[in-house]
């Protein structure tokens, strides 16, 4: 039990350092995202609370069933919530300080995949413009435009602060800031991931039956 509490228990998630009070600096440091994740929480949370009202305020133009395109939303889930694997075992392999090489390969793939689900979503949004559904024909294609381009503009942000976390991770290497960035960021992303969940099913599969 000594041995249990004593000086040499670690962190579950990444090692900062082998000091004592390695888990009470965890949660201090990382308790300022957890504020910033509220209010993004929040501004989603309103973003979902005004597309609510607003499916039947089509005033003639396409609605959801018209627009919506449910195998390729069907496919943007797989590739976004696949990016959270590759994301896991890019914590594990930093927890475990095995080869930076792993390391990266892990985080190249990462913001990939989130490069790919903006691209396929960049597509509907186009095909739906041409198909009469820009965002200024309806109250209800505002919402939806507001609250799914929300959410891949903070997958955009995503990406980016991945590829500078390896440049970060080229130049300082695995040292405490850097872990703690890529703790903020594995919230970060695994949060939008929570997101996108709703969006599909508030959004494309109610959209199915309206």
């Amino acid at each position: 039990m000594d041995s249990v509490a004593g000086p040499q228990r670690r962190h579950v998630g990444l090692n900062l350092s082998d000091h004592p009070q390695e888990v009470r600096d965890v949660e201090s440091d990382v308790f300022g995202f957890w504020v910033f994740f509220m209010s993004a929480a929040v501004l989603f949370a309103l973003l979902f609370a005004v597309y609510g009202t607003m499916p039947a305020a089509t005033v003639g133009a396409p609605g959801p069933l018209q627009m919506f395109k449910i195998g390729a939303a069907f496919i943007e889930t797989l590739l976004l919530l696949t990016s959270s694997f590759p994301f896991g075992l890019a914590s594990i392999a930093l927890k475990r300080d095995v080869r930076a090489a792993r390391l990266v390969l892990w985080l190249v793939v990462t913001p990939a995949l989130g490069i790919a689900f903006l691209a396929m979503e960049g597509q509907d949004f186009a095909t739906m413009a041409a198909d009469h559904g820009a965002h200024d024909r309806s109250r209800f294609l505002s919402a939806f435009f507001v609250l799914v381009g929300m959410h891949g503009l903070h997958v955009t942000i995503d990406a980016i602060w991945t590829i500078v976390m390896l440049v970060q991770l080229s130049i300082f290497g695995r040292d405490r800031s850097v872990k703690l960035n890529l703790i903020r960021l594995s919230l970060f992303w695994h949060f939008l991931d929570i997101v996108w969940i709703a969006i599909f099913s508030v959004v494309y599969l109610q959209g199915l039956i309206q």
